[in-house]
């Protein structure tokens, strides 16, 4: 049985990652309002990882701020996709079709 994969905060989304095996995880959806680290932060540390798979992880904004600033913001961080909340299964589906496929 695979260990729960969400994060209360962007720290513990971090330490998840890093912990991670290779192709663990096929994409990351970022909450970018998180308590001790940002979303990103939290990608920015992601991105510095010495493991370069788990460094490149795809990373997805999510966030209730959808302006065209926080797209290049998340951009900027090194994030591959933006979903601004209220989340919907289309966007979800739409945005990880874009990064892995």
């Amino acid at each position: 049985m695979m260990a729960d994969p969400s994060a209360k905060n962007g720290e513990e989304a971090l330490k998840k990652v890093a912990d991670s095996i290779s192709e663990q995880y096929d994409a990351v959806l970022m909450d970018i309002q998180m308590p001790v680290m940002n979303g990103y932060e939290t990608t920015q540390a992601i991105r510095s990882l010495p493991d370069p798979e788990l460094a490149e992880v795809p990373i997805i904004a999510m966030t209730a701020n959808a302006f065209d600033e926080d797209r290049k913001a998340a951009q900027a961080c090194g994030m591959n996709g933006f979903i601004s909340k209220p989340i919907n299964k289309t966007e979800i589906e739409k945005a990880l079709r874009n990064i892995l496929l």
